[in-house]
């Protein structure tokens, strides 16, 4: 016997229906939503792109921040549509100067195409490092002049500086003329850039330039873009790498031994980029 027709139940049946379909419905498309962001995860993943991001971009942004020390953390932070890397940076300062401070953390972030969309430019302005880099080959100040200042100076105080050549140098005959005289090397810059910053790399290591020619040959034709944002290119990095020739250096010496430097005659010019004052001094 077919029941009489209830409009009240027949409308909650309905309802019930239409809310089923539409939970079924949103729980396939959450579904579908976690499968899609797990399979973009995995193509931004895809081979060796985390490692290459570290290597490759990390790398960059020092090259072109030689007045910082930045510490990659490891890669990367992946999201469905890109990848971040964060770096952590600290102005380079003479050993004891004042007030040097935490370094602060920055993100580099690439696209799910793999090119570079964020870097951290403004948060890493130049210092007066970066200017004694970028006056490399420029404009000489008189040895005379360079010797009143470090004579003004107390003789153990400690002195960022940037030390020029007066002629490029081949690995180990830079490596010789450290010895000789007496000073260290923390970054060297590896051509001449005058105004822009040039390409440089850390020194203290014992195989600084074999390790800057690995890193150069390592880099692929589809890398120029992302270079590019660094201002770099490969054609520059590969001459570089190739030459192998030292222009200049960093180095954090007291004001004595830069009184010696200025004398050598391999040396062109001393430029000072940072004091560390002794407040305590009487």
């Amino acid at each position: 016997m077919i029941p009489d027709f209830d409009p009240k139940k027949t409308r909650r049946a309905v309802r019930r229906g239409v809310l089923r379909t539409a939970l079924t419905s949103a729980l396939a498309l959450a579904v579908v939503a976690v499968m899609l962001i797990g399979g973009l995860r995995l193509l931004q993943t895809r081979g060796d792109r985390e490692e290459r991001m570290e290597k490759v971009l990390g790398t960059a942004l020092q090259i072109a921040k030689p007045a910082y020390h930045l510490d990659i953390e490891p890669c990367c932070d992946v999201g469905p549509l890109s990848m971040s890397l964060r770096v952590s940076a600290q102005p380079i300062r003479a050993i004891g100067a004042f007030n040097v401070g935490g370094g602060s953390t920055y993100e580099v972030r690439q696209n799910f195409f793999g090119r570079v969309e964020e870097l951290p430019w403004a948060q890493l302005g130049n210092t007066d490092l970066t200017t004694m880099l970028a006056n490399v080959g420029g404009t000489l100040q008189r040895r005379e002049n360079i010797r009143k200042v470090l004579a003004r100076l107390p003789q153990d105080m400690n002195a960022l500086a940037v030390v020029e050549l007066a002629q490029p140098m081949a690995d180990q005959a830079f490596r010789d003329f450290l010895v000789q005289a007496g000073t260290g090397a923390e970054r060297v810059a590896y051509e001449v850039r005058t105004g822009s910053v040039p390409i440089t790399w850390d020194f203290l290591e014992e195989t600084a330039l074999s390790g800057f020619r690995a890193w150069v040959g390592e880099l692929q034709d589809h890398d120029e873009p992302n270079l590019r944002r660094f201002d770099l290119d490969l054609a520059r990095l590969r001459k570089a790498a190739k030459d192998g020739l030292a222009y200049a250096f960093v180095t954090d010496e007291n004001v004595a031994d830069l009184r010696k430097l200025i004398e050598d005659p391999r040396v062109r010019t001393v430029r000072l980029a940072d004091l560390a004052f002794d407040l305590e001094r009487p």
